[in-house]
């Protein structure tokens, strides 16, 4: 029998399920560009009640998903505000300048979550040579804050505080319902304080691919025009858009399961000596910790981590990262934990 495989790197690398895949098989399907796929038109229409927004519509990746959107809110020149850590601005290619022509305003979040009152001191002086500011960006979960959550508090300032400015709020919600369960919410209830969000259904969902911007029947229009400039146009796409409507029915309530791995999986790091983890980061999937210990380093872990066949990825030469999914159970996280034991200990 072949050695398992704990793939921690990422919820990315899930597989979809049998149901998925059944209902793929059996998807009925229709040319998406002329709006004429049903199992498509059923995803968007589930996905907007979800997020409690009119209309919502389904892009190939979470990247395409915020591209589109900043596309869609902002005109060349403008500016947006950013988390110094957040996604859209260290992990998705340079995309808002190479293909919106819009610049990132950083402001450095604690824990990846900007403080309102350092958004409206940015607000409150501008300059006639400087680029107009049209969208605050914010992501809940945050990725490589550790998997951390906004408040919902802090996000209605932060809507509010947009508002007052005649700005836009985008939310990068790749992983909203994992924040939603971290809050014990509903997703629409953290969407509300957003004008437009993305959200993924390939992540801790398991769905193959795909992702979803939800915002006003008219954004979402004007999204369209974005999506098929960027290559995103579909044709029979009702075949994938099948397993994200199983994913959307069936595969938010686990999530539960997946942060309760993170949480044994983060307190059995804290014991092993020679790696350092701050437990206020572990509210979701997402488990980030530092290899303390000078006389190894995060590359060395990894590799010897491989060897014994658990696969996690890393963000800096110390800083490494786990992320938990429905592939991953909890007979394979004391497994990892025996084995990062075993390795420290024979360092």
């Amino acid at each position: 029998m072949e050695k398992k495989i704990i793939d921690l790197r990422s919820d990315t690398v899930t597989k979809p399920t049998e149901e998925m895949r059944e209902a793929m098989r059996n998807a009925e399907v229709g040319d998406d560009g002329f709006s004429e796929d049903p199992t498509v038109n059923q995803l968007e229409k589930m996905a907007a009640e979800k997020m409690g927004k009119e209309a919502a519509i389904y892009v190939v990746s979470g990247t395409m998903g915020n591209q589109v959107s900043l596309r869609a809110h902002t005109q060349p020149g403008d500016e947006i505000i950013v988390e110094s850590q957040s996604h859209i601005y260290n992990y998705e290619l340079g995309a808002m300048a190479a293909l919106a022509g819009v610049q990132p305003r950083t402001i450095p979040g604690k824990y990846g979550i900007l403080d309102p009152q350092a958004i409206e001191e940015v607000l409150q002086s501008p300059h006639p040579v400087c680029p107009p500011i049209r969208v605050i960006s914010i992501e809940s979960s945050h990725n490589r804050a550790g998997g951390t959550v906004y408040p919902l508090p802090i996000i209605k300032q932060i809507y509010k505080i947009a508002k007052k400015h005649s700005l836009m709020v985008h939310l990068d919600g790749a992983r909203i319902f994992n924040a939603a369960i971290a809050l014990g919410v509903k997703a629409k209830q953290i969407a509300q304080y957003a004008d437009s969000i993305m959200f993924c259904l390939s992540k801790g969902l398991g769905a193959p691919v795909g992702s979803i911007i939800a915002s006003t029947q008219e954004f979402i229009e004007k999204t369209r025009r974005f999506r098929r400039m960027y290559g995103g146009g579909w044709r029979q796409a009702g075949i994938i858009a099948a397993a994200g409507i199983v994913a959307l029915e069936k595969m938010i309530d686990r999530l539960v399961e997946d942060h309760q791995n993170a949480r044994i999986l983060a307190e059995g790091i804290n014991r092993l000596p020679g790696l350092k983890i701050d437990f206020f980061t572990v509210q979701t999937n997402i488990v980030v910790f530092e290899v303390a210990d000078s006389d190894i380093s995060a590359k060395w872990l990894m590799e010897k981590l491989k060897e014994k066949g658990i696969l996690i990825s890393g963000f800096t030469p110390r800083v490494l990262r786990m992320v938990t999914h429905k592939d991953v159970d909890r007979k394979d996280i004391y497994q990892t934990l025996n084995i990062l034991e075993e390795i420290l200990r024979k360092k």
